[in-house]
């Protein structure tokens, strides 16, 4: 030891020792060392070698002289500085790892082994240290330690994931109420949860064995099961099967659903079957419940008879429900009796008929009556019934449930349930049975009512009949005397203006007949006969299309042109104390409608309007081009382009709560007698049926005004009124049949074709013109033939014609013809009566074009 200290104290004062062997080692090791004198104040470092040099980075004059505490810094741990302290108090060795910083600031860690020096009298003379740098192994160690604690982590994860799962699965399991179980292939061993124990109605702690479960299986299904462990094992694919089975502790039919799956070894030899059951009965019962109340619903469509529906209703619910006996039966209040007509029964129990005194079947009845459902699951053991137990299994009724049906608060009847064993009524059952119950009640009265209906409808029809005909036989009387009213009416201004033309033909005559007449006053005498005859012709035309006597098909038209050539029979019906002014505008205005049909809508609003004013006043009628349909009868206005065609009289008016009826068929604001309330309902339909409208517009005691609104159409081309006709042309031999019964016009027509150079040959009737074309077809070029004639008419020689002789042109002529108003030409050309001799000659030549 002593040699030690004079080594130590030679270095320290840095005598040279020449190849003494310590300090040459303590220079020349790899290991940091330094010596640090704790005589001197703050125990400063007296000795240090290369190595601690390189280590700290430090120059030897930098270290000595100062306290280890200059190696540390801003990461080094203050309570391992701390336990470094303590040992230098109590003068004690230590072994410590210490996060240092070198001189450039770098961290690293140093291992310290620091162990005190005594001298020869045990004086403490220093303390040696000795420095490792083991960062690299403390970051090795950290991150095996950081590797440890993530793989620990992990792993207690997933322990605890598991466990939870496994806890989650069994409470799944067990709140679903999946019963888990295992049953082995070669011992027939059964591991069953206590869940599927509970299922099968088995005490959770006693065996189950597979026996059991076997035992437990209804009859009827137990050879399903068997057969699916079988196949299961022998296939290889999943365990799936439904059965049926009794509960052990209160032998309560249940539905099970069992799904599992074999395993197997590496031989492929089956081990087992695990899977899981579950309890499907609410699942069952409600299928089932939900297939009886479609029965239902398609019996109570089906079946007529009340009765019949009733027993229909409890053959359901005794099936749905495994009954013995369901039926209804009317209740008499009075003496408690009940009337069963029939009732439905299982297999081999006997139905009910009669009249049974209820309370031979127990005390109940006074609970009925106040609309209380009777529920007893068995009659042995109620008090209500107690006493009447051999009456009640007589009829297979040892559960029964009794269902008040009451009117008015009283007791009518019952529907009754009954079971031929002791059973505990379920909440669903007896819901099922009320509401079956309730169903039927409706069903059964509504097809009481409506037999009730059919009946009373029966007995009613004939009186209806005869109603019905004298209403019908007072309509037709009515129109009649209005059509003949306005007959009437239209006759006295018709005769006028006839008389006035015949007038002028018949003066014209006359004059023609005085031979001193010269051939200036011969023509213009003729041309009044001919215009004359047009105007009769025009004034029967427009008869003929208020009547809606001819043919009817729209075309474009001249809304302001039509109404001119109207405007003289409106004048005729309202008479010469009305004054209609007319106001048309600079541009026509086109519409595609029927004319015939806007005319009489105009006449119809003007005889309207001239029975407002009482046959004075003034009728202002206007055409205007319009863009909308103004808002009117609750519709919303319309956008388009149309033509408004207003009347305004000076009339009464209409009164406000009478506007929106004006338009209805039959409804009139005049006296009996004064109108059939036709008239506008006609403009109304005629607006509708053109994609237009009509509005009203009307202030009492100052008149009413009618806008018919029709939708604006393109100019086409229209033969503007009075037209040059085209000279006669002439006939050049072409051979016509004239087929007319009418002597006069048949004998003009062949004089007049035959002036014109035409050849013509005459048939009376149908008849008579095919016989002649039957003679020889090809000398006949055209066939002139009128329409109305007796036996086959024109129309139906056409087609005949038309059928024999495809290529020989037809032209039709008639004044008025009930087929043509109602059919149309058939395609034939038509010339209307009367006609000219030029319009005669051009159609003829149109056709043999």
């Amino acid at each position: 030891m002593t040699a030690d200290a004079e080594r130590i104290a030679a270095e320290l004062i840095g005598q040279d020792l020449g190849t003494d062997p310590f300090v040459a080692a303590v220079r020349a090791t790899r290991m940091p060392m330094i010596i640090t004198n704790p005589r001197l104040h703050d125990n400063p470092v007296v000795f240090t070698n290369n190595a601690f040099c390189r280590l700290s980075g430090y120059e030897r004059e930098e270290i000595l002289g100062r306290n280890c505490r200059f190696l540390q810094g801003p990461k080094t741990d203050r309570e391992t500085v701390a336990r470094i302290r303590e040992a230098v108090r109590r003068v004690e060795s230590i072994e410590i790892d210490i996060q240092n910083h070198r001189k450039d600031g770098e961290t690293f860690w140093n291992r310290l082994l620091m162990a005190p020096v005594y001298d020869t009298d045990g004086v403490l003379a220093y303390f040696f240290a000795s420095q490792v740098d083991v960062t690299l192994e403390r970051e090795r160690l950290k991150g095996l330690e950081t590797s440890n604690a993530s793989l620990m982590a992990e792993l207690t994860d997933r322990l605890r994931v598991q466990q939870e799962q496994e806890r989650e699965l069994a409470f799944t399991l067990k709140a679903a109420r999946f019963g888990t179980w295992s049953l082995e292939i070669e011992t027939q061993r059964l591991t069953a949860s206590e869940t599927c124990k509970e299922i099968f109605g088995r005490p959770v702690d006693q065996p189950f064995t597979y026996a059991d479960r076997l035992a437990a299986i209804h009859p009827d299904d137990r050879a399903l099961s068997v057969d699916e462990s079988r196949r299961c094992v022998e296939e290889g694919t999943d365990y799936d099967v439904v059965y049926r089975i009794h509960r052990h502790d209160d032998g309560e039919l249940r539905w099970i659903g069992s799904r599992g799956q074999p395993f197997f070894d590496a031989n492929g030899k089956a081990l087992r079957i695990a899977g899981v059951s579950t309890d499907i009965t609410d699942q069952r019962r409600s299928d089932i419940t939900r297939a009886a109340l479609v029965e239902l619903g398609d019996m109570f469509r089906d079946t007529e008879c009340p009765d019949d529906i009733s027993f229909a209703a409890a053959s359901i619910i005794g099936r749905t429900i495994d009954l013995s006996r369901v039926g209804y039966g009317g209740i008499d209040a009075a003496t408690d009796e009940v009337t069963v007509t029939r009732d439905w029964t299982a297999p081999g129990v006997s139905q009910l008929s009669g009249i049974y005194d209820l309370r031979d079947f127990g005390s109940y009845v006074d609970d009925m009556k106040r609309g209380e459902e009777i529920c007893i699951e068995d009659v042995r053991l109620d008090p209500r019934t107690a006493r009447t137990t051999e009456a009640l299994e007589a009829v297979n009724a040892r559960a029964i449930i009794n269902m008040p049906i009451m009117e008015n608060g009283r007791l009518v009847a019952m529907l009754y349930l009954a079971s031929g064993r002791a059973r505990r009524w379920r909440a669903d059952e007896i819901m099922f049975a009320r509401e079956v119950a309730e169903r039927t009640r409706i069903a059964t009265e509504r097809r009481r009512t409506e037999q009730a209906l059919a009946a009373l409808a029966a007995s009613l029809e004939q009186q209806v009949v005869a109603r019905t005909g004298e209403l019908q036989h007072a309509e037709d009387a009515l129109r009649q005397s209005q059509k003949m009213e306005a007959v009437g009416q239209l006759t006295g201004g018709v005769a006028h203006d006839f008389n006035n033309l015949l007038t002028v033909i018949r003066s014209a005559t006359d004059l023609l007949k005085r031979p001193d007449l010269t051939p200036e006053r011969q023509a213009r005498y003729i041309d009044a006969i001919s215009d004359t005859a047009d105007r009769a012709a025009k004034l029967t035309g427009q008869l003929l299309a208020f009547a809606r006597r001819q043919a009817l098909r729209p075309e474009v038209i001249d809304v302001g042109q039509s109404l001119t050539v109207i405007s003289d029979m409106l004048g005729t019906l309202t008479g010469s104390r009305i004054r209609i002014g007319i106001d048309l505008p600079e541009t026509a205005c086109f519409t595609n409608v029927d004319p015939s049909q806007l005319d009489t809508a105009l006449v119809n609003m003007a005889v309207n309007a001239r029975d407002a004013m009482d046959g004075a006043g003034r009728i202002d009628i206007a055409v205007r081009p319009a863009a909308f349909i103004p808002a009117v009868r609750s519709h919303p206005a319309v956008e388009g382009q149309y033509v408004a065609i207003s009347m305004t009289d000076t009339g009464s008016g209409i009164a406000p709560d009478k506007l929106e009826r004006i338009f209805e068929p039959f409804f009139t604001t005049k006296g009996v007698g004064q109108g059939t309330g036709l008239g506008l309902s006609q403009v109304f339909g005629f607006a509708k049926q053109s994609d237009g409208d009509i509005v009203v517009e009307s202030e009492v005691g100052r008149g009413t005004t009618f806008t018919l609104y029709l939708p604006r159409a393109e100019e086409e081309e229209i033969v503007p009124a009075g037209e040059a006709v085209e000279a006669l042309a002439d006939g050049h031999g072409t051979c016509v049949l004239v087929v007319e019964d009418n002597s006069e016009v048949g004998t003009f027509t062949t004089q007049s074709l035959a002036e014109l150079g035409y050849v013509t040959v005459w048939a009376a009737n149908a008849q008579e013109a095919l016989a002649e074309l039957a003679k020889d077809a090809s000398r006949i070029d055209i066939v002139f033939s009128d329409v109305v004639m007796p036996g086959m008419n024109g129309i139906e020689l056409g087609k005949e014609i038309r059928a024999r002789y495809p290529d020989l042109p037809v032209v039709l002529t008639s004044g008025y013809s009930n087929v043509l108003a109602q059919d149309g030409t058939h395609g034939f050309e038509l010339l209307h009566k009367p006609y000219s001799v030029e319009q005669l000659s051009r159609i003829l030549r149109k056709v043999a074009g």
